[in-house]
């Protein structure tokens, strides 16, 4: 039944939370979950998906793999999509 999924269903900080390495990493009970993947997918979409992105631009800029100004453009980008009103 779909309505069994368990209550961590989806949430981003239960299921992908950050470790100390500044990564995220699912815990080790989610590994063993038979709703791992849809779960996993439904925490890093919607609202968490520009959370998600906006700390891979932060990671990408620190690691020196992008400049200042590609940096500021993709979040500006960011920032846009998350004001406009969602269909």
């Amino acid at each position: 039944m779909e309505n069994d999924k368990p209550e961590c269903f989806g949430d981003l900080e239960q299921v992908f939370p950050m470790a100390d390495d500044g990564l995220r990493h699912s815990p080790e009970h989610c590994i063993a979950c038979a709703e791992k993947t849809a779960c996993l997918r439904t925490a890093i979409s919607g609202k968490n998906q520009a959370v998600v992105e906006e700390e891979k631009i932060d990671r990408a800029y620190t690691a020196g793999r992008i400049p200042f100004l590609e940096r500021w453009a993709r979040k500006k980008s960011l920032h846009n999509r998350r004001r406009k009103p969602q269909k």
